[in-house]
């Protein structure tokens, strides 16, 4: 089953501009997913997560409506098909 990713705005240059990308593989986690979206847009990779491969602290990443922080971090697995938010924190003052 697909997998939709939901582009915010700031990354979406990296992604020719789409404003979501479906991966048509049926990949179990979280991780495997934003594998087969970072090799298809690299850019993305060094935006959202750190030399380590950890998700960076300003980026939020919802399956459906679950925060990843709280379902098990990269390891989360997918429900078939699975909507993917990536949203950045947003600060100002």
């Amino acid at each position: 089953m697909p997998v939709t990713f939901h582009i915010p705005g700031g990354l979406r240059e990296f992604t020719e501009g789409r404003h979501s990308v479906v991966i048509e593989h049926s990949p179990a986690t979280l991780g495997e997913a934003l594998s087969l979206l970072w090799n298809l847009y690299p850019g993305v990779r060094s935006r959202m997560a750190t030399e380590q491969g950890e998700i960076r602290e300003h980026i939020n990443i919802f399956i459906g409506d679950e925060n990843m922080r709280y379902t098990g971090g990269l390891a989360s697995p997918l429900p078939a098909p699975s909507e993917i938010s990536i949203v950045p924190a947003i600060s100002g003052g």
